[in-house]
């Protein structure tokens, strides 16, 4: 799995919880929060996605990350 199949993961979890977005206008060098995601909608979309990937990330570990380019890159450090 690369990081881009996570990325499109984490989009695809930010489109179903996010009603007034573009997912083809998602650049992954910004934050959810500039699309309008609210600490719930994020923290959805965080769980989602580790759920399709089955993974398990610390809450301490995501606390620095503002990208979703980021987020990706963490998760990727915890897929298998």
């Amino acid at each position: 799995m690369s990081k881009d199949d996570i990325i499109a993961i984490i989009l695809k979890h930010l489109e179903d919880n996010l009603d007034d977005i573009d997912i083809s206008t998602v650049s992954p060098e910004t934050s959810m929060r500039d699309y309008g995601a609210n600490s719930l909608d994020m923290i959805e979309v965080v769980s989602a996605t580790m759920r399709e990937l089955k993974i398990r990330v610390p809450r301490s570990d995501l606390a620095e990350i503002e990208t979703i380019d980021q987020l990706a890159a963490k998760f990727l450090e915890h897929v298998e």
